[in-house]
């Protein structure tokens, strides 16, 4: 896996031996995102459609990215939808004018491995940014090995999981 950081862009990789078409549908095909990134997600493959996951089930008030929509969608290719931070970041990025974007991108190595690329901007470069970066770092890095487990071997481990 490769980390990058720099103009407050993060962008993660990660490669797994896995078909395009089954890592294209743990991304948008509700029940699949809730196997290894959120237990409850509501995912609507469509550009307006929502990119809603809720690390909570049935909270909807806080831990969740309800209200982030699929901004674009190249089938098999691209997915890219707005984001909500978890609450302790929500002051700073969760204003519904103000949200980042996270563009995950799919390409196939060969017919049994795929490599996704995700990449997520709109960070602020001033200092109330920073642990937010850097959360989401780890965060994304956790959702990408999550990902690949579950894809691989079955077992995928929930994000962002309350203590």
């Amino acid at each position: 896996m490769n980390t990058t950081s720099k103009e407050k862009v993060l962008t993660q990789t990660e490669t797994m031996k896995v078909p395009l078409d089954l890592v294209w549908y743990a991304w948008t095909i509700s029940d699949r995102v809730s196997e290894w990134f959120a237990p409850e997600a509501v995912v609507e493959p469509k550009e307006g459609g929502p990119f809603e996951l809720y690390f909570e089930p049935g909270n909807t008030t806080g831990m969740n990215t309800k209200g982030c929509k699929i901004t674009k969608l190249v089938d098999e290719k691209e997915l890219q939808f707005t984001w909500k931070g978890p609450d302790q970041f929500a002051d700073i990025m969760n204003m519904d004018n103000e949200l980042t974007i996270v563009k995950v991108s799919f390409e196939e190595v060969d017919h049994e491995t795929t490599k996704v690329i995700v990449e997520h901007t709109g960070f602020k470069s001033d200092e109330n940014w920073s642990d937010a970066f850097k959360w989401h770092q780890m965060a994304w890095s956790g959702v990408l090995d999550s990902l690949k487990s579950v894809l691989e071997k079955g077992e995928g481990n929930l994000c962002c999981q309350p203590e």
